[in-house]
């Protein structure tokens, strides 16, 4: 897994092994041992590369398989893949257990619905409101200044 995850998160940040080696403090060689799996880095080396990838040593080690999908790269620091969802013919979709359990969500709870171009997000209306009413009191504020 390590290896595979080597790889693809360097093509994806579009860094030759060179560049990563030298970010992290060791040879072009070294690294490409590592992404063969000829060799593993020691957990500081490990950490560094979680650094320059923006992901955790966790992350590193781990592959999330992805139904239709296949394996796909580890998330950044702080986020989370949880999969794919259907959508049903009145819209429903079942937010998975993990993003429940992680958040707190129960029954009943209500969301607000966001998007953009590329997608949509649900932030759960009590956090929604409080993020609002800061901001209000910024504009307000800064209102008041002259």
């Amino acid at each position: 897994m390590l290896k595979e995850n080597l790889v693809l998160l360097r093509n994806i940040h579009g860094f030759s092994q060179e560049a990563i080696a030298e970010k992290i403090g060791i040879s072009r060689q070294a690294y490409a041992k590592w992404e063969t799996g000829a060799t593993v880095p020691d957990i500081e080396k490990c950490s560094l590369l979680a650094d320059v990838y923006g992901t955790t040593v966790d992350g590193l080690i781990r592959t999330e398989p992805i139904e239709g999908v296949g394996m796909i790269p580890p998330a950044p620091k702080g986020k989370n893949i949880w999969g794919s969802v259907a959508v049903n013919d009145r819209g429903q979709i079942v937010i998975p257990k993990g993003a429940r359990d992680l958040f707190g969500l129960t029954g009943g709870q209500r969301l607000i619905v966001l998007s953009d171009e590329q997608g949509i997000a649900l932030i759960p209306e009590e956090a929604f409101m409080a993020s609002m009413k800061r901001a209000m009191e910024l504009i307000n504020r800064n209102a008041d200044e002259p």
